[in-house]
């Protein structure tokens, strides 16, 4: 685990080609098809020597949840396992790192009818009606979901009028948690700037790829537009308001290597919180081999 650009692709395909490892993408972006540049999705030849799986699950119109993820990652965990080898799980999206740790609230699937009238009622009532509305019915949910958050407004709403409880009421029952010893290592640069530089080579080096084209073949599927949770991902969102006329083009490159550096200050904020994890900087000659052999004894392994 650890920040975007840290180098956890590379170390992770270099541990596959050196033990059986499989390698289980944690990243809520390479779940969609169509995000291959942007997303630093690995090419046909890093997935020839390493496979990743839980990636191109799904269309960037659909949705993805971390119930979503848990479900995959655990029977993909399984068949690791079956296959006597061991599941390598890597990624930088902490929610899924926790929800398949700890488990998740044992919350309803969706209802697509639910929340279709919902979204009709919002356009014609507002989300801030909708938001009192929940403020009603579940007073603790509406006090710690901002009146700007339709996301989360209909999430709430939708799970009383499926289940007649509260959202809040039902987050503190949680189904089981992994069923895995788990081994952690957070990947950053000590020197904060070299992570930064990083950020700005990558991006820059996303942009001569093509990501803008990337984009405008996306803007043309139908039912894709700037709200989905595929086009607000990092880089996909200030290429878009580019390509719409929002934003200008030396602009909307600042603005995507912002964005990308504000994501991983988070993502280490997040990855401090795993109080377990092994902490190593990869730009130190020896953190490479000194993770390759506590893997091997986690795992039990000879040489």
């Amino acid at each position: 685990m650890g920040p975007t650009a840290a180098g956890k692709t590379d170390l992770a395909v270099e541990l596959v080609q050196n033990h059986p490892l499989d390698i289980i993408s944690v990243d809520s972006a390479l779940v969609y098809r169509g995000l291959e540049i942007g997303a630093a999705k690995p090419g046909p030849e890093v997935l020839r020597r390493a496979p990743h799986r839980l990636i191109d699950l799904c269309a960037p119109t659909e949705a993805y949840s971390a119930a979503d993820f848990c479900r995959d990652a655990a029977a993909a965990m399984e068949q690791s396992r079956a296959a006597g080898r061991v599941p390598l799980l890597v990624g930088g999206t902490g929610l899924y790192f926790r929800s398949l740790q700890r488990g998740l609230s044992a919350l309803p699937e969706a209802d697509p009818d639910v929340r279709s009238r919902l979204e009709a009622e919002a356009a014609e009532q507002g989300w801030g009606a909708l938001h009192e509305r929940l403020q009603r019915l579940d007073p603790a949910a509406g006090a710690r979901i901002h009146r700007n958050d339709p996301q989360r407004i209909q999430r709430a709403l939708e799970v009383i009028e499926i289940s007649g409880r509260g959202l809040s009421e039902q987050q503190g029952r949680r189904r089981p948690s992994l069923p895995f010893r788990v081994l952690k290592f957070a990947l950053c640069p000590a020197d904060r700037s070299v992570l930064h530089e990083r950020i700005a080579r990558r991006f820059g080096a996303m942009v001569e790829a093509g990501l803008l084209a990337e984009v405008a073949a996306l803007m043309r599927i139908p039912g894709v537009h700037a709200d989905l949770p595929a086009m607000r991902a990092v880089g996909y969102r200030q290429a878009w308001q580019h390509l719409s006329g929002e934003l200008a083009a030396a602009e909307w490159k600042e603005r995507g290597i912002f964005a990308t550096r504000q994501l991983a200050k988070r993502q280490i904020t997040w990855t401090r919180s795993e109080h377990d994890a092994f902490w190593r900087d990869p730009g130190v000659a020896s953190a490479r081999a000194d993770i390759a052999r506590l893997i091997a004894g986690f795992c039990g392994w000879s040489g």
